[in-house]
């Protein structure tokens, strides 16, 4: 490689470790920013580890390799030797003043930049994505998925792999994408639960990480036709089990985030210590009596209403800590919720409501073991009985009580990084205006 001498490739975290000055590192990456005064040229490189600052006199690169190192775009791909440095005007406090430089892709004029639309910036996804926010965001989705599956293995959960393509819109075909599917009917999941809850006979604790599918015309910062969605079914478990596991679960993970991943979320404005400071118990509030403080304040809702994001977010705005909210009406439940015993109004269901008006994360319930009830619920929401011939077989072969949750991955990691719009919580966004690029 003309002008730089063959060595091995250091990340540019080594040149930033406390024992880096005066070494000599080589480092590629691809360029940030740039600019050149005089016989001196100035570049702020990354790699996946981080960033630094080069610097590279002319003289010292000789006139062709200044000029064409002079000539890299923002995003052109280069390859550094030299040797770290002191510079207290750098971001990192640090510069690689360079001895080499190799030009891998100078790179053309790259189109992002400040003040463009919203619009432009989501066409042209598959750069914008190279943003420092979105690179912390989505380095944060990943921590957060590791710890997710790192308290489950802990508590000895199971990791299954429940189809996509299904022949039952479980939670209603109004909110199914359908196909064809040589010559029947098809849908993309909605969910895995049905699926999780046939594996309970044999491993008693199951989950499942998927992508889920709902057809809903929903235009709002918290909604996304294609989501992350964790789902939990546990065996031998009631109401208070499972919302015990569930505050475990968060706990565990919104720590777990805060230690490994404290530089990420500072970058995008979440102090790791209000993840840290959060510790069970939830407040737990039931269904009616948020109706009750809700009317109170003048929101137009009464009992029987489903509470939209606009209710939720008045709920929690000043909150610090997650929230329960219990027992919602049958009605506005699925199918395959628990009657609460001795009030068939509700089920034992709650949502996990998270702080600063970020609206529902999780969404759990006791499952209802009646093949009867099971049949009347799907009955009024006008699905055909016979396709669930399979799912009441669980119930008449070794059925047990038990209850599951499904937890929004993309919603947990927008509160988590105080993303505006749920759409920035994934690299390619599916909304219902767009499923490009």
């Amino acid at each position: 490689m003309a002008g730089v001498p063959v060595a091995p490739i250091d990340l540019i975290a080594r040149a930033l470790a406390p024992d880096a000055i005066g070494r000599t590192v080589t480092v590629r990456g691809w360029v940030v920013r740039s600019r050149s005064s005089g016989g001196i040229l100035f570049l702020r490189m990354r790699d996946r580890s981080g960033a630094v600052q080069v610097t590279a006199k002319k003289d010292a690169l000789g006139e062709a390799a200044f000029r064409a190192a002079e000539a890299v775009q923002i995003e052109g791909a280069i390859r550094v030797h030299g040797t770290v440095s002191e510079d207290p005007r750098a971001p990192e406090k640090r510069e690689i003043k360079a001895i080499a430089i190799e030009v891998v892709d100078a790179g053309q004029p790259f189109p992002i930049f400040k003040d463009q639309t919203e619009e432009f910036l989501l066409d042209n996804r598959h750069l914008t994505i190279r943003s420092t926010e979105h690179v912390a965001t989505f380095r944060v989705k990943a921590a957060v998925l590791r710890a997710l599956r790192a308290f489950l293995e802990r508590e000895n959960v199971l990791e299954m792999t429940p189809p996509i393509l299904t022949g039952n819109a479980a939670e209603g075909g109004s909110e199914a994408f359908t196909f064809d599917y040589f010559g029947r009917p098809g849908y993309l999941s909605q969910t895995a639960q049905l699926y999780l809850e046939a594996m309970l006979a044999p491993h008693e604790r199951v989950f499942a990480v998927t992508p889920s599918f709902r057809a809903e015309k929903s235009r709002t910062p918290r909604h996304l036709t294609e989501y992350t969605h964790l789902e939990v079914e546990l065996a031998w478990c009631d109401l208070d089990g499972l919302l015990a596991f569930t505050e475990r679960m968060l706990v565990s993970v919104l720590h777990d985030v805060a230690t490994t991943m404290a530089p990420e979320l500072t970058l995008v404005g979440r102090d790791p210590a209000e993840l840290l400071a959060i510790t069970p118990p939830f407040p737990r509030v039931e269904y009616g009596d948020a109706v009750e403080r809700l009317a109170g304040e003048g929101f137009p809702v009464k009992w029987g209403d489903d509470l939209g994001s606009t209710e939720e977010r008045a709920l929690t705005l000043t909150a610090k800590q997650p929230t329960f909210l219990l027992h919602f009406p049958t009605e506005l439940k699925a199918f395959y919720m628990l009657r609460t015993p001795g009030d068939s109004r509700t089920v034992q269901a709650a949502d996990v409501l998270a702080p600063e008006g970020f609206g529902e994360i999780v969404g759990a319930s006791c499952r209802e073991g009646d093949i009867g009830h099971l049949t009347e619920r799907l009955q009024a929401i006008g699905a055909n009985v016979n396709e669930y011939a399979w799912y009441f077989d669980l119930r008449r072969h070794g059925n047990v009580p038990h209850a599951g949750f499904g937890l929004g991955v993309e919603r947990l990691v927008r509160w988590i990084t105080r993303r505006e719009h749920i759409r920035d919580t994934t690299p390619f966004p599916r909304t219902p205006s767009r499923h490009t690029p």
